[in-house]
């Protein structure tokens, strides 16, 4: 464990690993109240301190056990029926986005989801609920549309984040179905990364040093949610939506123009 503590601040000097540690105890409490929004923490300040090239790598490896030791809880409460159609799609259109990263320009791709996750944030707030649940093909098109997103540009968690809480579900089945949702996106990316060879020994060194207070803060989230928070997590997903469209507006606005 110090071999790992001296690779991680080695690379990155005493004040850069502890910044990166803080975004990873926030993005920890994040994933275990919401279910969603670390890599809204962890991507940007890992791309500062150590490299954009390691950031996503590193923020999938030190989730993972994050995201399943709460597996079980949202396999309990989510809708199978919600979550089928979503895990499929996006499963089989992950990589298909992950090529599209590889040959579009990235710059005015995260513009546009940006823009749209602001659109479906501002709906939402003013009240906007399906007024049955969603079908099949509906929850199908939101799963690709999240895994294209997820492989393009990172973040494909707001397309099945919406679709969950605009369903007329209570709070403990809205997180979970988040929650599956989001693990199966996690993991559809697993095969693009490993491909590419961003598992390297550096980035499996920095992701065990950072497991520990990623979990511990994901357990602490998760806590913080089934004593108090539940009622009120559909303002938390939706405050958390607002700042992933508009810090991800913010960062490509800023490698498009500047």
């Amino acid at each position: 464990m110090f071999e790992l503590f001296e690779i991680g601040v080695g690379a990155a000097g005493p004040l850069g690993f502890a910044a990166a540690m803080a975004a990873v105890v926030l993005a920890g409490v994040l994933r275990g109240f919401a279910g969603f929004g670390a890599a809204l923490v962890v991507v940007p300040v890992l791309s500062i301190v150590y490299a954009p090239v390691v950031a996503v790598p590193i923020s999938f490896l030190s989730g993972l056990p994050a995201l399943l030791q709460m597996l079980p809880t949202a396999v309990r409460h989510a809708d199978r029926a919600f979550i089928t159609p979503v895990a499929v799609a996006a499963f089989a259109l992950t990589p298909l986005g992950a090529w599209a990263l590889a040959i579009a320009p990235a710059g005015p791709m995260k513009i546009a989801v940006a823009l749209a996750v602001l659109a479906m944030v501002w709906f939402m707030h003013r009240g906007w609920r399906l007024e049955r649940r969603p079908g099949r093909w509906a929850l199908a098109t939101a799963g690709g549309v999240a895994g294209l997103i997820q492989g393009a540009a990172g973040i494909g968690g707001p397309p099945v984040v919406t679709m969950a809480l605009v369903s007329a579900d209570d709070p403990v089945r809205q997180r979970a179905n988040v929650i599956a949702a989001v693990t199966a996106l996690s993991l559809a990316t697993a095969l693009p990364l490993w491909r590419l060879g961003l598992f390297t020994q550096e980035v499996i060194a920095l992701s065990l040093l950072f497991v520990p207070a990623h979990s511990v803060a994901a357990w602490l989230g998760a806590r913080w949610f089934e004593r108090s928070g539940h009622r009120h997590y559909r303002q938390a997903a939706l405050a958390i939506l607002f700042a992933v469209g508009l810090i991800t507006l913010a960062m490509a606005l800023h490698n498009q123009f500047f």
